[in-house]
């Protein structure tokens, strides 16, 4: 930094703005690449980052890097002049410049720019990480994501895919006549989830407010107030721990249809997220830590109670108490907490048991009423909802129902789940009374659903960890 910063001086005591301001580029390196043909001989303009620089006399080549790509410049003093090419000599790697020249192609056969005029567009004072050591350095890259994009380049192409994604998940529902609608991220209450919120509070209205959990209720007030097919996608925020699954800040769309039911929802997701895969990598099939998924509809569907039991040879639906489950539980060397009840001992053995082996596209149907607080009951067995999840690579891609639109079914539920919280469930859903009077107005039948973009947007870039997907992650402040 300090050769640098003299450098810095340098330019600036010979009239040199080491920060330049607009430059209009032409082309971008990818660009001329792919049409080479149609280019070469032609003059253009390219802006980027010197990555490298080698040469030495009366001519240097440089490579310059843009976000699609990188591209050799062959810089000669007899093009440039002197004063420029004694600039150009004094150029360090990380420096970002403009250039304009023809293309051509090297003795060797590399595509090339022949500079004929060069901009300094800004000076970098930090060297750049070395290009083998701290770019290995996992928790370097997620803190400064900025070096991980100018020196990984397949870094860039995760998040270009990502952009790729949100956008053809908004054509998807676009297209089905679905609107999309923002609604507040402070709550007064947080609902819609089994989550723990982060508080913070307002000052002028002297009142502690929640940041949203999820979207859920929110939505479907729309649904009562007449919007029929709504949808949202936008941060959630939940308190919760770190891991190559969660961060506490992530990216969720919810999407509801009047008079529809989870067999929609279920319907209307796998087609998506098959025309989301087509849209973004150009294919339906994806290889995922070195296994080809395929998610080309119809994804296979189970109840929950069959999935149990195919990977555990117990059939959950023949038991019917706490005692006989939590015995069953154990047997299979499930760890339950004192408080769980039949409902929660259930979704534990299937989370530990089931879960893992549930690699390709696989829908699970008919959760425990006792998890399912906002979904409708099953007509032929009430302990049961008419509810499922869709699972890709052992994770959980999204949630849905046939939603609950009986309000007094759904107060009978939340005084259950405030009770859960008072005996010490901070995850339990707190009753919402603005949320049960919409429900009294009436909201008619409805299918719901909730995705989490940055897991699809990991099956789609073969990513292990959530904060490989998400620009920055949520990480504990480090001692400078």
């Amino acid at each position: 930094m300090a050769v640098r910063l003299e450098k810095l001086k340098e330019l600036q005591g010979e009239g040199v703005d080491p920060y330049g301001g607009r430059f209009e580029r032409t082309h971008t390196t990818t660009a001329v690449h792919r049409h080479f043909e149609e280019l070469e001989g032609q003059e253009i303009a390219l802006a980027g980052r010197i990555m490298a620089i080698r040469g030495h006399g009366k001519a240097s080549f440089a490579d310059l890097q843009d976000r699609d790509g990188r591209l050799q410049l062959y810089v000669r003093i007899d093009n440039v002049g002197a004063e420029t090419y004694g600039l150009f000599r004094r150029l360090d790697i990380g420096d970002i410049i403009g250039v304009k020249g023809r293309v051509f192609r090297t003795h060797r056969g590399e595509i090339s720019l022949e500079v004929y005029q060069l901009t300094l567009l800004c000076k970098s004072l930090r060297p750049l990480p070395e290009k083998w050591h701290g770019l290995k350095d996992v928790d370097l890259r997620y803190r400064q994501r900025y070096l991980d994009l100018i020196v990984n380049p397949e870094v860039k192409q995760v998040f270009i895919i990502r952009a790729k994604v949100l956008r053809a998940v908004r054509s998807f529902l676009d297209g089905r006549g679905f609107l999309e609608v923002e609604t507040p991220s402070m709550h007064t209450i947080p609902g819609g989830a089994a989550a723990r919120p982060f508080i913070t509070h307002h000052n002028a209205l002297d009142i502690d407010l929640y940041l949203r959990i999820a979207l859920e209720l929110h939505l479907k007030r729309l649904l009562v107030g007449g919007l029929e097919k709504v949808y949202e996608m936008g941060r959630i925020f939940r308190n919760e721990g770190i891991s190559t699954k969660h961060n506490p800040e992530f990216t969720m769309i919810e999407l509801y249809q009047a008079y529809a039911d989870y067999e929609d929802m279920m319907n209307l997701l796998e087609e998506m997220v098959a025309y989301v895969a087509r849209e973004a990598v150009g294919s339906t099939t994806v290889t995922y830590q070195g296994e080809e998924l395929d998610l080309t509809p119809p994804w296979p569907r189970l109840t929950m109670f069959a999935a149990i039991e195919k990977y555990t040879g117990i059939d959950f639906s023949l038991i019917t108490t706490r005692e006989e489950a939590g015995r069953a539980a154990a047997e299979l060397g499930v760890e339950i907490e004192p408080g769980m009840d039949w409902g929660k001992i259930v979704n534990e053995v299937f989370e530990t048991k089931v879960e893992p082996h549930l690699k390709q596209p696989t829908f699970i149907l008919d959760y425990p009423v006792a998890i399912s607080p906002l979904a409708k009951r099953k007509k032929e067995n009430p302990e049961l909802t008419y509810r499922f999840e869709a699972f890709i690579a052992g994770r959980e891609l999204a949630n849905a129902f046939s939603e609950l639109n009986d309000p007094l079914d759904q107060r009978r539920r939340f005084e259950l789940q405030m009770a859960a919280r008072a005996a010490g469930d901070e995850e339990a859903h707190m009753l919402d009374e603005d949320f049960l009077r919409a429900l009294e107005y009436g909201m008619p039948p409805a299918g719901g659903m909730g995705i989490g973009i940055d897991r699809l947007v990991m099956i789609l870039t073969d990513a292990t960890s959530i904060r490989d997907v998400i620009l920055f992650p949520t990480m504990r402040p480090r001692e400078e």
